[in-house]
């Protein structure tokens, strides 16, 4: 079974959206499983303190190695590899998604301030990962769009799994318009290849318009598809 155990100075933040729609249903009906450390419990002192001062100077806090590695080895790693949630770190992708999702789950730390000592995170060997080229206040949020990334490629989540392999990124591509009823709304139409039942003709249609929108919107992915 897919574990996500999640370090937090939040644990109230979950499990958020996760616990909500089909993905909630299956953490509900034991598909997967979530649970949250505290990061404060392994805090210092009267105050529980998790953070310092930067060395060299500069502003802002920083979450010590010693909290945090007490943290970490507070969780049985079970060969689920330990993530830490930063701006700095690779881009999350459905590549990643995918092979997290094949394995045994995920242990994720959620950042806070101005970062994680930089030994614990060689120390440990934890991954960094962004969902974004933007800093947020915290890591939880990223860590639920990663959580959900993953869940929903477990089989049985979703319930359809064709779904999982027409969409975007499965092949490199972004995914092609989607329509439904009804047939004509505000002045626009449904486009007739789709009506007409020819699956050939509607399967090329589709393809042709993801290689459109990908090279409209996301140019960068053109050179991925023969890797993925």
């Amino acid at each position: 079974m897919f574990a996500a155990s999640i370090i937090t100075l939040f644990p109230e933040a979950f499990p958020g959206t996760l616990g909500v729609s089909l993905i909630g249903k299956a953490l509900r009906e034991g598909a997967w499983s979530l649970d949250t450390v505290q990061l404060r419990d392994f805090g210092l002192g009267p105050h529980k303190n998790v953070d310092d001062t930067p060395a060299g100077g500069g502003a802002g806090m920083v979450i010590r190695a010693d909290v945090a590695a007490a943290a970490i080895d507070s969780i049985p790693r079970h060969d689920r590899p330990l993530i830490y949630l930063s701006p700095r770190g690779r881009q999350l992708s459905q590549d990643m998604a995918q092979q997290w999702a094949a394995g045994p789950g995920v242990i994720l730390l959620c950042g806070r301030f101005e970062g994680l000592d930089e030994r614990v995170i060689e120390a440990r060997g934890m991954q960094e990962v962004a969902v974004g080229n933007a800093v947020l206040a915290g890591g939880e949020a990223a860590a639920l769009v990663l959580l959900e990334a993953c869940v929903r490629l477990l089989p049985g989540v979703l319930g359809n799994q064709s779904s999982i392999v027409e969409e975007s990124f499965s092949d490199g591509l972004l995914e092609h318009p989607q329509y439904t009823r009804p047939r004509e709304w505000e002045g626009r139409t449904i486009p007739d290849v789709l009506l007409g039942g020819d699956h050939a003709k509607i399967e090329a249609w589709r393809r042709a318009e993801r290689e459109r929108i990908t090279a409209q919107r996301r140019p960068d992915l053109h050179g991925t598809r023969s890797k993925n």
